[in-house]
């Protein structure tokens, strides 16, 4: 396991096959890494399946409304909502998405991310400075690449608890 050099903005992410440690990057998008501790700390991402996940390319993840696998979980609906909580205006920068890197998922509109996100398969720099980076996997991307394939996966799998390693 990689070494947490700041526990309030390191996330502790639980899949079926182990931890998945994320460093967040709140110098480069403090507002994407604020709303993903609120929701952590609120256990919003708890069960939230992974409805999108391209070989070769990235997981998603984050669905609140939809995604919740134990609350009236519907497969289609899922990856179209977000959280009671505004949008979030982009924060693009020279962060480059590659293998590892979060990104913030969103509509057309570049200030619509909310709480969806994506994890990079591999380096995916067609997506830079279009997408908002900001968390990178320091461990556990071994569990990211056991994610069942799907747009959306017949039989997803989740996050099982997404925690913030302060409050671990």
């Amino acid at each position: 396991m990689a070494e947490i050099k700041d526990p309030e903005n390191t996330i502790l992410m639980e899949l079926k096959d182990g931890t998945v440690t994320i460093e967040l990057l709140p110098d480069v998008a403090p507002g994407h890494c604020e709303r993903m501790k609120e929701l952590a700390r609120a256990g919003q991402y708890d069960n939230v399946a992974f409805h999108r996940v391209i070989d070769g390319f990235m997981a998603q993840t984050g669905d609140v409304a939809n995604g919740n696998m134990e609350k009236d979980f519907n497969l289609r609906r899922a990856g179209t909502g977000g959280s009671d909580l505004p949008d979030l205006k982009a924060e693009f920068s020279g962060v480059p998405h590659d293998r590892g890197t979060l990104g913030a998922a969103r509509s057309q509109n570049p200030d619509s991310a909310n709480s969806q996100f994506f994890i990079n398969f591999k380096d995916n720099h067609f997506l830079n400075r279009q997408y908002t980076v900001y968390g990178r996997v320091i461990s556990g991307m071994e569990h990211v690449d056991a994610i069942t394939r799907g747009e959306p996966p017949a039989n997803p799998d989740r996050m099982i608890s997404v925690k913030v390693a302060a409050d671990a």
